[in-house]
Protein backbone atom coordinates (compact mmCIF):
# COMPACT_ATOMS: atom_id res chain seq x y z
CA UNK A 1 0.00 0.00 0.00
CA UNK A 2 1.32 3.67 -1.18
CA UNK A 3 -0.13 6.99 -0.70
CA UNK A 4 -1.26 9.25 -3.62
CA UNK A 5 0.93 9.78 -6.35
CA UNK A 6 0.99 13.38 -5.89
CA UNK A 7 2.29 12.92 -2.27
CA UNK A 8 5.51 15.30 -0.72
CA UNK A 9 7.81 14.55 1.87
CA UNK A 10 7.53 17.32 4.67
CA UNK A 11 9.04 20.91 3.63
CA UNK A 12 12.26 21.78 5.68
CA UNK A 13 10.78 24.05 8.39
CA UNK A 14 13.24 27.28 9.93
CA UNK A 15 13.37 27.44 13.03
CA UNK A 16 11.92 30.67 14.22
CA UNK A 17 10.30 31.94 17.38
CA UNK A 18 6.82 31.51 17.09
CA UNK A 19 4.69 33.23 20.02
CA UNK A 20 2.12 35.58 18.68
CA UNK A 21 -1.48 35.33 19.20
CA UNK A 22 -2.50 34.46 15.39
CA UNK A 23 0.22 31.26 15.22
CA UNK A 24 -1.30 30.24 19.10
CA UNK A 25 -5.07 30.08 17.94
CA UNK A 26 -3.86 28.29 14.81
CA UNK A 27 -2.43 25.75 17.28
CA UNK A 28 -5.60 25.42 19.01
CA UNK A 29 -7.63 25.67 16.02
CA UNK A 30 -5.22 22.26 14.77
CA UNK A 31 -5.82 20.86 18.42
CA UNK A 32 -9.31 21.14 18.52
CA UNK A 33 -9.78 19.77 14.53
CA UNK A 34 -7.11 17.18 15.06
CA UNK A 35 -5.25 17.94 12.24
CA UNK A 36 -2.36 20.48 11.67
CA UNK A 37 -2.55 22.31 8.16
CA UNK A 38 1.15 23.02 8.33
CA UNK A 39 2.33 19.52 9.05
CA UNK A 40 1.31 18.47 5.58
CA UNK A 41 3.38 15.42 3.90
CA UNK A 42 3.31 13.82 7.13
CA UNK A 43 0.09 10.40 7.82
CA UNK A 44 -1.73 10.37 10.98
CA UNK A 45 0.47 7.30 11.71
CA UNK A 46 3.34 9.40 12.30
CA UNK A 47 1.49 12.28 13.64
CA UNK A 48 3.30 14.45 16.59
CA UNK A 49 0.49 13.11 19.16
CA UNK A 50 0.72 9.82 18.45
CA UNK A 51 4.96 9.52 18.66
CA UNK A 52 4.74 11.19 21.82
CA UNK A 53 1.90 8.69 23.22
CA UNK A 54 4.37 5.56 22.23
CA UNK A 55 2.23 4.85 19.41
CA UNK A 56 4.69 4.67 16.76
CA UNK A 57 7.57 1.81 15.76
CA UNK A 58 11.51 2.90 15.51
CA UNK A 59 12.86 4.85 13.57
CA UNK A 60 9.74 7.29 14.66
CA UNK A 61 9.70 6.91 18.65
CA UNK A 62 10.00 9.47 21.13
CA UNK A 63 13.02 8.34 21.76
CA UNK A 64 14.66 8.71 18.42
CA UNK A 65 12.69 12.22 17.98
CA UNK A 66 14.37 12.85 21.20
CA UNK A 67 18.29 11.64 19.75
CA UNK A 68 17.47 13.71 16.47
CA UNK A 69 16.67 17.03 18.22
CA UNK A 70 20.14 16.33 20.36
CA UNK A 71 22.57 15.09 17.64
CA UNK A 72 20.56 16.99 14.50
CA UNK A 73 19.01 20.36 15.29
CA UNK A 74 20.78 20.68 18.58
CA UNK A 75 17.98 21.80 20.03
CA UNK A 76 16.12 19.07 22.42
CA UNK A 77 14.88 21.72 25.36
CA UNK A 78 11.70 21.85 23.93
CA UNK A 79 10.90 18.36 24.11
CA UNK A 80 12.52 17.63 27.32
CA UNK A 81 10.33 20.90 29.35
CA UNK A 82 7.34 19.52 26.87
CA UNK A 83 7.76 15.83 28.43
CA UNK A 84 7.77 16.57 31.55
CA UNK A 85 5.19 19.08 31.81
CA UNK A 86 3.32 16.56 30.63
CA UNK A 87 4.02 14.24 33.81
CA UNK A 88 3.97 17.34 36.00
CA UNK A 89 0.44 17.98 34.95
CA UNK A 90 -0.56 14.11 35.70
CA UNK A 91 1.14 14.38 38.91
CA UNK A 92 -0.08 18.07 39.61
CA UNK A 93 -3.67 16.08 39.35
CA UNK A 94 -2.81 12.82 41.22
CA UNK A 95 -1.87 15.14 44.45
CA UNK A 96 -4.92 15.27 47.49
CA UNK A 97 -7.59 18.06 47.00
CA UNK A 98 -6.28 20.42 50.29
CA UNK A 99 -2.69 20.16 48.54
CA UNK A 100 -4.11 21.71 45.23
CA UNK A 101 -5.90 23.84 46.87
CA UNK A 102 -3.02 25.90 48.13
CA UNK A 103 -1.95 26.82 44.16
CA UNK A 104 -4.59 28.26 42.50
CA UNK A 105 -5.26 28.14 39.16
CA UNK A 106 -3.31 31.05 37.01
CA UNK A 107 -6.36 32.37 35.17
CA UNK A 108 -5.99 34.00 31.47
CA UNK A 109 -6.65 37.51 32.85
CA UNK A 110 -4.00 37.15 35.56
CA UNK A 111 -1.39 36.00 32.61
CA UNK A 112 -2.47 38.82 30.46
CA UNK A 113 -2.05 41.12 32.84
CA UNK A 114 1.32 39.67 33.96
CA UNK A 115 2.38 39.78 30.32
CA UNK A 116 0.98 43.36 30.01
CA UNK A 117 3.33 44.21 33.21
CA UNK A 118 5.96 42.12 31.77
CA UNK A 119 6.08 44.13 28.54
CA UNK A 120 6.33 47.39 30.45
CA UNK A 121 8.96 46.59 32.92
CA UNK A 122 11.05 45.12 30.17
CA UNK A 123 11.02 48.88 28.47
CA UNK A 124 13.87 50.35 29.18
CA UNK A 125 13.12 54.17 30.69
CA UNK A 126 13.43 56.81 28.27
CA UNK A 127 16.04 59.77 29.75
CA UNK A 128 16.55 63.42 27.89
CA UNK A 129 19.87 63.34 26.05
CA UNK A 130 20.43 66.51 28.17
CA UNK A 131 19.77 64.98 31.31
CA UNK A 132 22.14 61.55 30.58
CA UNK A 133 24.62 64.12 29.29
CA UNK A 134 24.75 65.66 32.39
CA UNK A 135 24.66 62.67 34.91
CA UNK A 136 27.19 60.82 32.34
CA UNK A 137 29.75 58.71 34.38
CA UNK A 138 28.45 59.17 37.94
CA UNK A 139 26.65 56.68 39.89
CA UNK A 140 23.04 58.55 38.72
CA UNK A 141 23.71 57.58 34.93
CA UNK A 142 21.05 55.67 33.12
CA UNK A 143 21.59 51.96 33.77
CA UNK A 144 24.00 52.34 36.67
CA UNK A 145 23.57 49.97 39.06
CA UNK A 146 24.46 50.69 42.62
CA UNK A 147 25.29 48.41 45.52
CA UNK A 148 25.49 48.63 48.86
CA UNK A 149 26.54 46.50 51.61
CA UNK A 150 23.53 44.21 52.74
CA UNK A 151 24.43 43.43 56.02
CA UNK A 152 25.46 47.05 57.26
CA UNK A 153 22.85 49.22 55.17
CA UNK A 154 25.89 51.69 55.04
CA UNK A 155 26.90 52.83 51.76
CA UNK A 156 30.25 54.21 53.26
CA UNK A 157 30.97 50.68 55.11
CA UNK A 158 34.25 49.23 54.15
CA UNK A 159 33.98 45.18 53.99
CA UNK A 160 37.54 43.66 55.39
CA UNK A 161 40.00 42.16 52.61
CA UNK A 162 39.48 38.51 53.71
CA UNK A 163 35.66 38.30 55.12
CA UNK A 164 34.82 35.71 57.71
CA UNK A 165 31.88 35.04 59.55
CA UNK A 166 31.56 32.16 62.64
CA UNK A 167 29.98 30.16 60.44
CA UNK A 168 33.68 29.49 58.05
CA UNK A 169 35.58 27.28 60.33
CA UNK A 170 33.28 24.83 60.52
CA UNK A 171 32.76 25.00 56.63
CA UNK A 172 36.21 24.29 56.11
CA UNK A 173 36.44 22.03 58.99
CA UNK A 174 33.34 20.20 57.12
CA UNK A 175 34.98 20.17 53.65
CA UNK A 176 37.89 18.99 54.69
CA UNK A 177 36.19 15.62 56.16
CA UNK A 178 35.65 12.76 53.63
CA UNK A 179 32.37 11.95 56.00
CA UNK A 180 30.64 15.06 54.96
CA UNK A 181 31.66 14.94 51.36
CA UNK A 182 28.48 13.70 49.80
CA UNK A 183 26.30 15.96 51.95
CA UNK A 184 28.00 19.00 51.23
CA UNK A 185 27.30 18.14 47.51
CA UNK A 186 24.11 17.75 47.83
CA UNK A 187 23.76 21.15 49.78
CA UNK A 188 25.73 22.84 47.33
CA UNK A 189 23.59 21.66 44.27
CA UNK A 190 20.83 22.69 46.63
CA UNK A 191 22.06 25.88 47.12
CA UNK A 192 23.22 26.72 43.77
CA UNK A 193 19.64 25.58 42.24
CA UNK A 194 18.10 28.61 45.06
CA UNK A 195 20.47 30.67 43.90
CA UNK A 196 19.72 30.09 40.23
CA UNK A 197 15.85 30.75 41.01
CA UNK A 198 16.32 33.59 43.48
CA UNK A 199 18.67 35.58 40.81
CA UNK A 200 15.54 34.50 37.66
CA UNK A 201 13.43 36.27 40.23
CA UNK A 202 15.66 39.45 41.24
CA UNK A 203 16.24 40.29 37.49
CA UNK A 204 12.56 39.50 37.09
CA UNK A 205 12.20 42.31 39.72
CA UNK A 206 9.93 40.01 41.90
CA UNK A 207 10.26 37.98 45.09
CA UNK A 208 11.74 34.76 45.67
CA UNK A 209 9.23 32.14 47.59
CA UNK A 210 11.58 29.22 48.28
CA UNK A 211 9.51 28.14 51.69
CA UNK A 212 6.64 28.32 50.35
CA UNK A 213 3.79 25.70 51.29
CA UNK A 214 2.69 25.04 47.66
CA UNK A 215 3.51 21.66 46.21
CA UNK A 216 6.25 20.84 44.11
CA UNK A 217 7.84 24.32 44.94
CA UNK A 218 11.11 22.80 45.05
CA UNK A 219 10.69 21.09 41.91
CA UNK A 220 9.94 24.31 40.20
CA UNK A 221 12.85 25.49 41.70
CA UNK A 222 15.16 23.19 39.61
CA UNK A 223 12.64 23.74 36.37
CA UNK A 224 13.38 27.47 36.90
CA UNK A 225 17.22 27.01 37.08
CA UNK A 226 17.38 24.51 34.42
CA UNK A 227 15.08 26.06 31.43
CA UNK A 228 14.16 29.84 32.54
CA UNK A 229 17.52 31.23 33.81
CA UNK A 230 19.33 33.03 31.42
CA UNK A 231 22.21 30.90 30.02
CA UNK A 232 21.14 27.90 31.76
CA UNK A 233 22.33 24.34 30.83
CA UNK A 234 18.48 23.92 28.53
CA UNK A 235 17.54 27.46 28.12
CA UNK A 236 14.14 27.67 25.95
CA UNK A 237 14.75 29.78 23.10
CA UNK A 238 11.30 32.28 24.53
CA UNK A 239 11.27 36.08 24.54
CA UNK A 240 12.43 38.15 27.67
CA UNK A 241 8.40 39.25 28.27
CA UNK A 242 7.21 35.57 28.16
CA UNK A 243 9.85 34.53 30.79
CA UNK A 244 8.74 37.36 33.12
CA UNK A 245 5.39 36.73 32.57
CA UNK A 246 6.02 33.03 33.24
CA UNK A 247 8.30 34.07 36.79
CA UNK A 248 5.38 36.31 37.91
CA UNK A 249 3.10 33.23 37.80
CA UNK A 250 5.39 31.16 39.29
CA UNK A 251 5.87 33.65 41.80
CA UNK A 252 2.42 32.95 43.02
CA UNK A 253 1.21 29.62 42.45
CA UNK A 254 2.89 26.17 40.89
CA UNK A 255 -0.37 24.89 39.36
CA UNK A 256 0.50 24.06 35.46
CA UNK A 257 -1.47 26.67 34.30
CA UNK A 258 1.74 29.01 34.95
CA UNK A 259 3.46 27.79 32.45
CA UNK A 260 0.50 28.25 29.55
CA UNK A 261 1.96 30.99 27.20
CA UNK A 262 5.85 29.17 27.38
CA UNK A 263 4.18 25.98 26.85
CA UNK A 264 1.95 27.17 24.06
CA UNK A 265 5.25 28.79 22.96
CA UNK A 266 6.92 25.41 22.99
CA UNK A 267 4.37 23.23 21.67
CA UNK A 268 4.20 25.20 18.74
CA UNK A 269 7.89 24.95 17.95
CA UNK A 270 7.76 21.16 17.83
CA UNK A 271 4.62 20.51 16.09
CA UNK A 272 5.29 22.97 13.42
CA UNK A 273 8.62 23.28 13.17
CA UNK A 274 10.92 20.17 15.00
CA UNK A 275 8.21 17.46 14.06
CA UNK A 276 8.03 17.87 10.30
CA UNK A 277 11.94 18.36 9.87
CA UNK A 278 12.25 14.93 12.35
CA UNK A 279 9.99 12.78 9.53
CA UNK A 280 12.04 14.53 6.59
CA UNK A 281 15.04 13.22 8.21
CA UNK A 282 13.57 9.97 9.20
CA UNK A 283 12.86 9.29 4.86
CA UNK A 284 16.66 9.36 4.42
CA UNK A 285 17.47 5.60 4.74
CA UNK A 286 21.14 6.04 4.32
CA UNK A 287 23.58 8.54 5.83
CA UNK A 288 25.11 11.19 3.81
CA UNK A 289 28.01 9.47 2.20
CA UNK A 290 25.48 6.95 1.52
CA UNK A 291 23.41 8.93 -0.25
CA UNK A 292 26.21 11.15 -2.23
CA UNK A 293 27.24 7.66 -3.86
CA UNK A 294 24.27 6.78 -4.48
CA UNK A 295 23.82 10.56 -6.48
CA UNK A 296 27.12 9.43 -8.24
CA UNK A 297 25.89 5.95 -9.41
CA UNK A 298 22.80 7.72 -10.66
CA UNK A 299 24.88 10.30 -12.83
CA UNK A 300 27.52 7.94 -13.92
CA UNK A 301 24.36 5.48 -15.17
CA UNK A 302 22.92 8.73 -17.41
CA UNK A 303 26.06 9.17 -18.56
CA UNK A 304 26.20 5.66 -19.17
CA UNK A 305 22.97 5.70 -21.20
CA UNK A 306 23.76 8.95 -22.87
CA UNK A 307 27.34 7.61 -24.53
CA UNK A 308 25.15 4.77 -25.43
CA UNK A 309 22.40 6.23 -27.47
CA UNK A 310 25.03 8.17 -28.89
CA UNK A 311 27.73 5.66 -30.31
CA UNK A 312 24.44 3.57 -31.55
CA UNK A 313 23.41 6.58 -33.46
CA UNK A 314 26.50 7.24 -35.05
CA UNK A 315 26.91 3.47 -35.91
CA UNK A 316 25.09 1.40 -38.98
CA UNK A 317 23.05 -0.48 -36.27
CA UNK A 318 19.03 -0.39 -36.86
CA UNK A 319 17.24 2.07 -34.56
CA UNK A 320 15.76 -0.73 -32.65
CA UNK A 321 19.15 -1.05 -30.49
CA UNK A 322 18.99 2.54 -29.10
CA UNK A 323 16.50 1.58 -27.16
CA UNK A 324 19.45 -0.48 -25.19
CA UNK A 325 19.97 3.25 -24.16
CA UNK A 326 16.89 2.97 -21.82
CA UNK A 327 18.52 0.69 -19.40
CA UNK A 328 21.17 3.29 -18.42
CA UNK A 329 18.49 6.17 -18.59
CA UNK A 330 15.95 4.37 -16.37
CA UNK A 331 18.25 3.23 -13.79
CA UNK A 332 20.19 6.46 -13.65
CA UNK A 333 17.27 8.39 -13.22
CA UNK A 334 15.48 6.93 -10.74
CA UNK A 335 18.40 6.35 -8.51
CA UNK A 336 19.30 10.13 -8.65
CA UNK A 337 15.36 11.14 -8.10
CA UNK A 338 15.69 8.67 -4.91
CA UNK A 339 19.00 9.72 -3.54
CA UNK A 340 18.19 13.44 -3.98
CA UNK A 341 15.48 12.80 -1.51
CA UNK A 342 17.75 11.15 0.95
CA UNK A 343 16.93 7.29 -0.18
CA UNK A 344 19.75 4.68 -1.48
CA UNK A 345 16.87 2.39 -3.97
CA UNK A 346 19.24 -0.47 -2.85
CA UNK A 347 18.20 0.05 1.05
CA UNK A 348 14.95 0.50 0.12
CA UNK A 349 14.84 -2.72 -1.78
CA UNK A 350 15.52 -4.70 1.62
CA UNK A 351 13.68 -1.71 3.67
CA UNK A 352 16.12 -0.99 5.33
CA UNK A 353 18.07 2.13 6.98
CA UNK A 354 21.80 2.91 8.04
CA UNK A 355 22.34 2.94 11.95
CA UNK A 356 22.89 6.17 13.37
CA UNK A 357 25.95 7.17 14.38
CA UNK A 358 25.37 7.35 17.75
CA UNK A 359 23.59 3.59 17.47
CA UNK A 360 26.54 2.02 15.87
CA UNK A 361 28.73 1.93 18.76
CA UNK A 362 26.42 1.41 21.08
CA UNK A 363 27.35 -2.30 21.85
CA UNK A 364 30.82 -1.24 21.57
CA UNK A 365 30.42 1.03 24.42
CA UNK A 366 28.47 -1.11 26.81
CA UNK A 367 25.14 -1.24 27.17
CA UNK A 368 25.77 0.87 30.86
CA UNK A 369 26.99 3.66 29.25
CA UNK A 370 24.28 4.12 26.40
CA UNK A 371 21.83 3.55 29.32
CA UNK A 372 22.80 6.42 30.84
CA UNK A 373 23.05 8.60 28.04
CA UNK A 374 19.58 7.91 26.94
CA UNK A 375 18.67 8.54 30.25
CA UNK A 376 20.14 11.68 30.69
CA UNK A 377 18.06 13.05 27.34
CA UNK A 378 15.40 12.17 28.92
CA UNK A 379 15.92 13.42 32.34
CA UNK A 380 14.56 16.88 33.02
CA UNK A 381 16.55 18.09 35.51
CA UNK A 382 19.63 16.78 33.77
CA UNK A 383 22.73 18.87 32.80
CA UNK A 384 22.68 20.49 29.41
CA UNK A 385 22.56 18.47 25.85
CA UNK A 386 25.93 18.65 24.66
CA UNK A 387 27.42 15.10 23.23
CA UNK A 388 30.96 15.85 22.10
CA UNK A 389 32.43 14.25 24.92
CA UNK A 390 30.70 10.96 23.83
CA UNK A 391 33.01 7.99 22.97
CA UNK A 392 31.71 7.63 19.75
CA UNK A 393 31.88 11.33 18.35
CA UNK A 394 35.78 10.44 18.25
CA UNK A 395 35.37 6.82 16.64
CA UNK A 396 32.83 7.61 13.91
CA UNK A 397 35.28 10.61 12.55
CA UNK A 398 37.95 7.82 12.02
CA UNK A 399 36.22 5.48 10.65
CA UNK A 400 37.11 5.60 6.64
CA UNK A 401 34.83 6.76 4.00
CA UNK A 402 34.08 3.26 2.69
CA UNK A 403 32.97 2.12 6.14
CA UNK A 404 30.35 5.15 6.20
CA UNK A 405 29.03 4.00 2.81
CA UNK A 406 28.96 0.40 3.87
CA UNK A 407 27.80 1.09 7.28
CA UNK A 408 25.64 -1.60 9.16
CA UNK A 409 21.44 -2.18 8.26
CA UNK A 410 18.87 -2.65 10.43
CA UNK A 411 15.05 -3.38 9.19
CA UNK A 412 12.67 -0.01 9.44
CA UNK A 413 9.78 -0.89 11.99
CA UNK A 414 7.37 1.49 11.22
CA UNK A 415 5.06 0.58 8.76
CA UNK A 416 3.94 4.13 7.89
CA UNK A 417 7.52 5.36 7.02
CA UNK A 418 8.07 2.19 4.48
CA UNK A 419 4.70 3.12 2.83
CA UNK A 420 6.23 6.63 2.17
CA UNK A 421 9.47 5.57 1.06
CA UNK A 422 7.50 3.54 -1.28
CA UNK A 423 5.55 6.27 -3.13
CA UNK A 424 8.75 8.27 -3.28
CA UNK A 425 10.20 5.23 -5.24
CA UNK A 426 7.50 4.43 -7.35
CA UNK A 427 7.80 7.95 -8.01
CA UNK A 428 11.28 8.08 -8.74
CA UNK A 429 10.37 4.95 -11.02
CA UNK A 430 7.21 7.12 -12.86
CA UNK A 431 9.11 9.97 -13.49
CA UNK A 432 12.19 7.67 -14.48
CA UNK A 433 10.43 6.20 -16.90
CA UNK A 434 8.59 9.46 -18.52
CA UNK A 435 11.98 11.14 -18.45
CA UNK A 436 13.91 7.49 -20.59
CA UNK A 437 11.01 7.75 -23.26
CA UNK A 438 11.46 11.24 -23.93
CA UNK A 439 15.20 10.60 -24.55
CA UNK A 440 15.16 7.26 -26.17
CA UNK A 441 12.42 8.68 -28.28
CA UNK A 442 14.75 11.96 -29.16
CA UNK A 443 17.89 9.16 -30.44
CA UNK A 444 15.53 7.05 -31.95
CA UNK A 445 14.00 9.78 -34.38
CA UNK A 446 17.62 11.06 -35.47
CA UNK A 447 19.02 9.75 -38.57
CA UNK A 448 21.76 6.61 -38.59
CA UNK A 449 25.39 8.02 -38.89
CA UNK A 450 26.41 5.42 -40.48
CA UNK A 451 29.84 5.95 -39.75
CA UNK A 452 31.40 2.48 -38.66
Amino acid sequence: MVYSVNYRRPAYVESSRSSSTSERKSLNGSLESGTSGMSRGIPDALSFDRIISGGTCPPCTTRDFMNYLIYIEHAAENLQFFLWYRDYCKRFADTPANERDLAPEWTAAQAEAANQAAQTQGAPKKVKPAVAAIFKGTDFAPGTKVTVNEKSGDPFHTPPLTPMDAETPQSIADWKSGSDEDYLTVKSTEKSVSQRAAEAFEGADLKWKPFTIQPFREEIARIISTYLVEQAPRELNISSRERIAVLHALENTTHPSAFRDVVATVEWSLRFQAHPNFIRWSICNGNRPRVIFARGLGLFGILGGFITAIVLTLSSAGRGWRALSAIGFLIGISTLIAAWKGMCVVLHGMHHRHLRPWELFAEDDGASVDFELKNASLDSVASNNSYEDQPWVVKYEKRNILRKILDREVWIQEPALRQIQDTIFLQAIGASTLLTAVCVGVFVAIPKGGYF
